[in-house]
């Protein structure tokens, strides 16, 4: 698995006040690539881990949260990328954060199933949607979409990250 670590603000690991670890798929249906769209935000489906939730039940959490897809264990392998970032001061003063985000890849040939899902008032009030993009054109719709929000210009490069580093394992 490919590390990457941020650490912009130069903190050193005892000055970490909290971690946050997040799973974040790469969900594959036919040649398509499922991406959440909020807000014309585009994000992979994932989310934070719960309290006393493994990583994978995790993922099959989100996944069914957001797009109605029940995945067994059985289907997740292990995640190909971890990025780490140290943000100091983050999310308020006087917090330093760790945030993992662990990327996996998933095939699965179940469609999404929108009467399964479960939105946050917050991805209702942002219209939140399940897109499926071509994987040979997703790079080009990612790029495309980025100054339709500003907050795609922090999202968009790990989604790339992500993609490009996937292209690279041959699978």
């Amino acid at each position: 698995m490919k590390e990457i670590i941020y650490n912009y603000d130069l903190l050193d690991p005892k000055e970490i006040t909290e971690t946050v670890i997040r799973m974040k798929v790469l969900l594959f249906y036919e040649e398509n690539l499922l991406l959440g769209n909020e807000n014309h935000i585009f994000q992979f489906p994932g989310g934070h881990l719960e309290n006393g939730e493994t990583f994978e039940e995790c993922l099959k959490r989100e996944i069914l949260e957001e797009t109605g897809i029940e995945i067994q264990t059985e289907e997740i392998e292990k995640p190909f990328l971890k990025i780490t970032y140290l943000n100091k001061d983050w999310p308020e003063k006087g917090k330093n954060r760790k945030s993992e985000i662990y990327y996996y890849a998933i095939k699965t040939k179940k469609q999404p199933d929108l009467s399964k899902t479960c939105y946050t008032e917050h991805e209702k009030e942002g219209n939140f949607t399940i897109e499926q993009i071509p994987f040979v054109s997703v790079i080009e719709r990612i790029k495309e979409n980025i100054p339709k929000n500003k907050l795609n210009e922090t999202i968009a490069p790990d989604m790339i990250e992500a993609i490009t580093e996937y292209q690279k394992r041959g699978t």
